[in-house]
């Protein structure tokens, strides 16, 4: 099994290197892979590469680690291989905080249509996503009473998304302009990541990622079931609480900085789970490793798939993602 992991780790990182390489390439200008490379090493300068792609492609890389893991992390914590980072409302809380940033801006409304969410009031709009979708989760866990009963985390999440896609509606009817900047935000884009978002991205994943290998055995406890982690003298309540902080903490990260991009962390967990097992001391960078694999293979389709024009990289996600999640469910009905 050792070996097997080894060998799963190798070909992500491989992955993940020529991706890299392919993806700060991909442009209106295209640059060869060996200016690429020497440009990465810093054996020459491009700032076509240090100023527009690279942090497009880092901060790709970024986001799909922090869906990846928390979405290993929100698997493990509910016991169900078809939970994602979204699922205590976090998303529906970050559309509502960017739509109410568009609402606040008032009549500068068309020129933040105009270029979409990222580039107008950045800082604001970042801010209004991280804080609305950090929101909806301390409220999905009042309503629920704490982190105590899943079940209950789950039907809050439910409600509280709801309601908050309801209040971001009716927000975007306002104004057509809102109706068009929001829907951007909705789809995932990650051409307006600067140098700035991809330090906060790293900075945040820094933060977390050692309090989640800590709470690793957590996860392995809890596969066992709440009763049996409890037996082992676990403090279940208090780490839950942290594992959906941390998670929390991250997807609000990524969300905020590149809008809502779907499946990523509801793939790479699952499908890195039948290569490196349920062990959460591998499954959990595995799954941040092969979230960033995969989105940042999925913005270089986006860029690549109708050039020169170029899709929302959610798009792409879904588009991969959806015939997965139904092969899950018919799986599930055939066990």
């Amino acid at each position: 099994m050792l070996g097997r992991r080894l060998l799963v780790f190798t070909g992500l990182l491989g992955l993940l290197v020529l991706g890299l390489v392919l993806g700060v390439g991909q442009g209106a200008v295209p640059i060869a892979p060996d200016e690429v490379v020497r440009a990465l090493l810093g054996l020459g300068e491009n700032p076509i590469i240090t100023e527009l792609r690279l942090p497009r492609v880092l901060g790709a890389l970024l986001v799909g680690a922090a869906l990846g893991l928390s979405g290993a992390a929100f698997q493990g914590l509910f016991r169900n291989p078809l939970a994602d980072p979204y699922l205590m409302g976090s998303a529906a809380g970050a559309a509502f905080g960017v739509t109410l940033a568009v609402s606040l801006a008032g009549g500068l409304g068309g020129a933040f249509a105009q270029h979409a969410v990222f580039s107008f009031l950045p800082a604001s709009a970042t801010w209004f996503g991280f804080l609305g979708a950090i929101g909806a989760v301390l409220l999905v866990l009042f309503l629920s009473g704490g982190a105590s009963r899943t079940h209950d985390l789950i039907l809050a999440g439910v409600v509280v998304g709801s309601v908050l896609v309801g209040l971001t509606s009716y927000l975007m009817l306002q104004d057509a302009d809102r109706v068009r900047a929001v829907f951007a935000y909705t789809l995932g884009n990650l051409a307006f990541l600067s140098w700035p978002g991809v330090g906060s991205l790293a900075l945040y994943l820094l933060l977390t990622l050692p309090l989640f290998l800590l709470l690793a055995r957590t996860l392995n406890a809890l596969t066992l079931g709440e009763e049996t982690a409890r037996s082992l003298g676990l403090p279940l309540e208090g780490l839950k609480l942290l594992l959906i902080g941390a998670a929390t903490l991250l997807t609000a990260a990524a969300v905020a900085q590149a809008g809502i991009i779907g499946f990523v962390g509801l793939v790479a967990p699952h499908v890195l789970r039948r290569l490196l097992g349920g062990d959460y001391r591998y499954l959990l960078p595995g799954s941040a490793l092969g979230g960033a694999v995969l989105l940042l293979w999925a913005d270089l389709g986006a860029r690549v798939l109708v050039a020169p024009a170029e899709l929302p990289v959610g798009i792409v996600t879904t588009l991969l993602g959806g015939p997965f999640f139904l092969y899950l469910l018919w799986r599930g009905r055939r066990v």
